[in-house]
Parts: structure tokens; C-alpha cells; sequence
């Protein structure tokens, strides 16, 4: 893909807006046109009703004002690791967890972040649940330094996941986190696995041969080399069977138990920036392997567009329609996208529609993310590991790619599946631009957008 065009967004949670919003859900915006960038802020809550929604059913987004000088989103300076980010409650935990959580304070910061309040279902699959489960397993791998012991007892677990949750809490994540990211007791104890200690762990394996094979990860490689996957993966293969038991399958519930062990033993002998990396690396080549929406019906589209089409106009606006319904659901990586698009496609070719409809009715790979922005455009978060970020002027912000207009790929008999180690679209890992690069810069145009969140939950509570 050309890179000529390439327009960034960083969309900005503003906690203002956010707080106005729990209160009350109107809010008043105004909105000018100023091409070929948007620069957004909170707008003022005026007391004022919400104002009517275009045709589309999309909120105008809030605009620069003519002065070109955006307010503040957040009138504070960003705070230190484990101060509460909004509010001014200490945690309350529960003194019986033996967790280090001093090790990891930034790692715990981080992971509110990225698990921001109310916007973090729509970051859950990509960002929020990755991190909140890469900050556990480091949680007791950097601990076991101390306590020689790669899992929790049952009993001190339920403490410590609550003694998690409170600290998050305190610095502005979501108080849904165990449900929404899926967080049990095996995701801290030793579970199925025999093996649960740093002396019996090492005694089973090369643990110099596992540390050199997942220490520096390739990150545009691994997911498909496996190179540490597949270190990761013998590892537990082997602890497994310590108990003299059968050998387990792979992916039975005592290799994931013991799985979970060799990455808590990886973690405790990296830094935690550096096991943070790996961990988030690893779960992202799961994460681009699936599509994470979930796909309605899609008998109108086909009765539309099945066969020989008769009415290109009415087949697209129900196409359009019913994409109009998966951009509601999630942000997701460009990868994810052409998964979603792969997976639509061959689920109408197999109710007889044989037309390229992602051609005709002109579907990109953003056209299955969420929308943001008063052009309705998709925002695809990179496929690499990122987080969202944190400062006193935009307030909660994350990088997306607004201008990748790659055609969604139709599914052919005549290709093999798409995939991220054989793919015939080209796609960026990350879009390109840093915050230093916020202007036209020689032939390539990189802008950075600010995009209100706050504007967008308004929105999905007003769609949904």
C-alpha cells in the first residue's frame, strides 16, 4: 500500500466528558470543518440536551476551536505509579496477599491504562485483557524471587485477585475486569500441573536452553517461527508428565496449567518491561489468528445479493447495513480484520453469493472496527502489541490507523486461507507516525488526530 495518505489517529478518552457522561447522557458539542486534520477536545457540558443525530446515526465529533488552541482533557498533572489516577480513595487490600506488588508498580499503572473505566470492553480482546493477564503471571514470577513458588495457594488467590482489582480500581480501571477479561483461580494457581515450585521447575528443565529461546523475541517472527511458542510448549509438555501420569495433549487442562507455570518461571528471570514484551507478544499471535466479532443473520444480505444480482444499489445498502452492525462491537488489529473479512466472505459464499460484494459495495478492512470521527472511518489498531498511554493534556490515548483503505480481500477457491504468515494483502504492523511526526512530512502526509472517546461511548449508548 501506498503510503501516501496514511492518516493516523490517536483517539483521546477525555475524563470530563466521561464523568458528565455517568452523570447524565447529554452533552453538548459544537462542531466545525477543518480539513485535513481534526485536533478534538472535551467540549463544555452546558446543561444543554443532546443534540440530534445525522442520518447516520453517528455523533458529530467535537472539533478544534477557531482559536486553534485546545484545552486540556485532564486540569492534572499525570500521576505516580499506584496513586489513584481519578479519585481520591486508597485502595482497599486485603494484607494477606504475599504478592510484590512494589516490583511492578509501573507495570500495574500500564495495565489501568490500557483497562480504562468504561471504554474497556471496546480494548478488552486487543489490549486491556492481554496486559491484565501478561501483569499476573509477572505478579508471581517476579514474587517467587522471594517465595520460591511459581503458584498461589487457592485460599491466598482470591485475596490477591482482589487486591489486584482494588488497586486497578483506584487508578481508573474498569471494576468488571475479572469477568470481562475471564480471570479464574487457574490463572494464579498451579491448577492441574505437578510442578508448582522454582526448585522443582528447574530440576526438570533446561531452563538456560527455554530462557535463550524467549528472552529476545522477534517480533514481526515469532508467531510464526514459534521459536518461543514452541520452547514454551516442550516445557510444559515435559513438567507435565513429572507426576509419572500420561501424557497430556497439547491443550488439555494440565498442559495450560503447566503452560501457565513456564511463563510465571520465564517472567521471574526477566525484567518485568522485558517479560511484559514476550507475554504480550505471545498472546498477540493468538489474538491475530481469530476474528473476536460476532456475526448477526446475514439471510438478507444474501436473499440481496445471492445469485445473480438484480439490484446492485438495494445489494449494497444491505451489505453496508449489515456491516453497519459489526462496527458497533470492538476495536480490532488490521490482522483481525482480515480475518473478519475472510470469515464473512466465505459464510456468504456458502449461502450463493458468488459476487465479490466487498468490490461492488467498496469494503475495506477498517469497515469491521469500530467508527470513529464524523467520517465514520474505521479505526484498526496495529497488529504489534501496543497500550494505551497516559498525560496531562489528552488524557487516556491509543494509536489507530483512520486512512488504511485496503480492500477486504473475497474469499477464492483458488487462494489458500489468509493468514499473517501468508497473506496476499499487504498490511502495516503499526501505523508509522510518532507524536513527533504530526505534520506533512516530505511526501508522506502523517497527521495526528485526536479523537474523543468520551464522544463515542455517547454514541454506542445512544446505537445500542
Amino acid at each position: 500500500m501506498a503510503p501516501t495518505g496514511r492518516l493516523l489517529a490517536v483517539a483521546a478518552l477525555s475524563i470530563l466528558c466521561l464523568q458528565g457522561l455517568v452523570r447524565d447522557s447529554g452533552a453538548a458539542f459544537a462542531q466545525t470543518h477543518l480539513p485535513p486534520h481534526r485536533i478534538v477536545h472535551a467540549g463544555e457540558n452546558d446543561g444543554g440536551l443532546m443534540p440530534e443525530l445525522p442520518p447516520s446515526g453517528l455523533m458529530p465529533m467535537p472539533e478544534l476551536s477557531p482559536s486553534g488552541s485546545p484545552k486540556p482533557f485532564v486540569p492534572f498533572l499525570a500521576p505516580a505509579p499506584l496513586a489513584p489516577f481519578f479519585n481520591n480513595s486508597t485502595p482497599k487490600l486485603s494484607g494477606k496477599c504475599t504478592l510484590n506488588f512494589t516490583a511492578v508498580d509501573n507495570l500495574m499503572t500500564t495495565t489501568a491504562v490500557d483497562c480504562f473505566t468504561s471504554f474497556a470492553p471496546f480494548l478488552a480482546n486487543v489490549i486491556c485483557c492481554p496486559q491484565l493477564q501478561a501483569t499476573l503471571t509477572i505478579l508471581i514470577g517476579q514474587s517467587s524471587k522471594q517465595t520460591g513458588s511459581l503458584a498461589l495457594d487457592p485460599t491466598v488467590a482470591n485475596y490477591c485477585l482482589s487486591d489486584v482489582q482494588e488497586l486497578l480500581l483506584s487508578q481508573g480501571a474498569s471494576d468488571n475486569l475479572h469477568s470481562l477479561c475471564s480471570v479464574h483461580l487457574s490463572n494464579v494457581t498451579e491448577g492441574s500441573c505437578p510442578v508448582s515450585t522454582v526448585d522443582s521447575f528447574e530440576s526438570v528443565i533446561d531452563s538456560s536452553k527455554l530462557l535463550e529461546a524467549c528472552q529476545k523475541i522477534d517480533p514481526v517472527n515469532e508467531c510464526c517461527s514459534q521459536t518461543c511458542q514452541n520452547a514454551i510448549n516442550e516445557a510444559a509438555q515435559k513438567i507435565s508428565s513429572k507426576d509419572g501420569g500420561l501424557t497430556s495433549y497439547s491443550g488439555s487442562p494440565k498442559i495450560d496449567s503447566c503452560r501457565n507455570v513456564v511463563l510465571r518461571w520465564l517472567s521471574s528471570r526477566l525484567d518485568p518491561p522485558s517479560a511484559k514484551q514476550m507475554l504480550r507478544q505471545i498472546s498477540n499471535c493468538n489474538v491475530n489468528g481469530v476474528c473476536p466479532l460476532s456475526f448477526p443473520d446475514t439471510s438478507k444480505v444474501a436473499k440481496e445479493c445471492g445469485g445473480t444480482i438484480k439490484n446492485s444499489t438495494t445489494c449494497c445498502k444491505v451489505m453496508l447495513s449489515y456491516v453497519a452492525h459489526l462496527q458497533k462491537q470492538s476495536f480490532i488489529t488490521n490482522l483481525q480484520a482480515l480475518n473478519c473479512a475472510s470469515f464473512l466472505g466465505a459464510k456468504l459464499q456458502k449461502m450463493n453469493v458468488s459476487t465479490n460484494v466487498y468490490s461492488s459495495c467498496q469494503i475495506t478492512l477498517k469497515d469491521f472496527s469500530l467508527q470513529v470521527g464524523s467520517q465514520e472511518s474505521g479505526c484498526l489498531l496495529p497488529s504489534m502489541p501496543s497500550d494505551a498511554s497516559f498525560d496531562h493534556i489528552s488524557g487516556i490515548s491509543f494509536t489507530c490507523d483512520l486512512n488504511d483503505n485496503i480492500a477486504a480481500p473475497w474469499p477464492s477457491s483458488m487462494q489458500a486461507p489468509s493468514s499473517s504468515c501468508n497473506k496476499s494483502v499487504n498490511i502495516p504492523e503499526r501505523p508509522a507516525a510518532t507524536s513527533a511526526q504530526n505534520g506533512v512530512n516530505h511526501k508522506n502526509l502523517r497527521l495526528r488526530q485526536l479523537v474523543s472517546l468520551a464522544s463515542l461511548l455517547l454514541v454506542l449508548l445512544v446505537q445500542g
